[in-house]
């Protein structure tokens, strides 16, 4: 295992690192004030597209952690961001699948969106939407699945923020974004491009905020098959923790792995005041 050195930038996963569903990972606030002492910057980035950065703050806020929007990354953000540079924002029209963190960027970026059951019909050939974005959605409902089924299989563009298909919670673990995917590449027979880790996007507008450089920058995550495969797919190093979905045990059928694997954010906060201390 490498050294752990060379650390100038975090990016850091949330599920599964900083908490599981609404109980925050013992540690976490320790963590957070390390961070600030020792004044090591960092962008949180997310494949959970549910919740909007002022939310996510205002979740960390009440678990004791001050955060600002700008130390915010979703990947529903990672995917405004990837539409309005394919696709001209205030001539296209975008069905959701998902909550307040998926719809604002894309209205935030000026696309149209549209409503439940407006499709194209044979009488109504301008009508429905020119992409549907899938992103995961706690209000999730038939009609939602049915007017994003009838967009893809008319031609609308199939994306989806994530492909996670679990999502770990205070209760255990659960279906994800990509279960939500699977459903409608079964209905559709269309395969959706997703823009989120392991995809390389997100981790790379994260170095362009932070203004730093890959190779100084280290991912910290909790699953092998988005955050430390994104990593890789960057040319970063990572650090995965325990508290997550990823196991050890998973590393013996992978062709890739963590540059470090650490127990929980306490091991982490614990690694980073060493290598403060042998700076100094």
């Amino acid at each position: 295992m490498q050294a752990f050195k060379n650390i100038n930038a975090l990016i850091i996963d949330m599920d599964g690192v900083l908490w599981q569903g609404n109980q925050a990972i013992a540690g976490l606030v320790e963590f957070f004030a390390l961070l600030r002492k020792l004044k090591l910057p960092f962008i949180l980035a997310t494949n959970n597209a549910r919740l909007t950065q002022s939310q996510y703050v205002t979740k960390l806020a009440q678990m004791g952690v001050t955060v600002s929007k700008a130390e915010i990354l979703t990947s529903s953000m990672a995917t405004a961001l990837y539409l309005a540079k394919h696709y001209p924002p205030a001539s296209t029209k975008v069905f959701v699948i998902g909550e307040d963190g998926a719809i604002e960027p894309l209205t935030e970026l000026g696309f149209t969106l549209t409503d439940l059951e407006d499709v194209k019909t044979a009488n109504n050939p301008n009508a429905g939407a020119d992409i549907v974005v899938c992103g995961l959605d706690k209000t999730l409902s038939w009609n939602k699945l049915a007017t994003a089924t009838l967009n893809i299989r008319a031609g609308a563009k199939f994306i989806g923020t994530n492909g996670d298909v679990t999502l770990p919670t205070e209760l255990g673990i659960t279906h994800g974004n990509g279960a939500i995917l699977a459903a409608l590449e079964a209905a559709t027979e269309v395969k959706p491009t997703c823009i989120g880790k392991p995809e390389p996007i997100m981790y790379q507008q994260a170095i362009a905020l932070l203004g730093t450089k890959a190779d100084e920058t280290i991912a910290i995550g909790d699953r092998l098959n988005t955050d430390i495969l994104g990593a890789v797919n960057a040319n970063m190093r990572s650090l995965m923790v325990l508290t997550g979905i990823s196991t050890i045990a998973e590393l013996a059928t992978l062709d890739y792995a963590p540059t470090w694997i650490m127990d929980d954010l306490q091991a982490v906060t614990t690694a980073l005041t060493e290598l403060n201390a042998s700076m100094d």
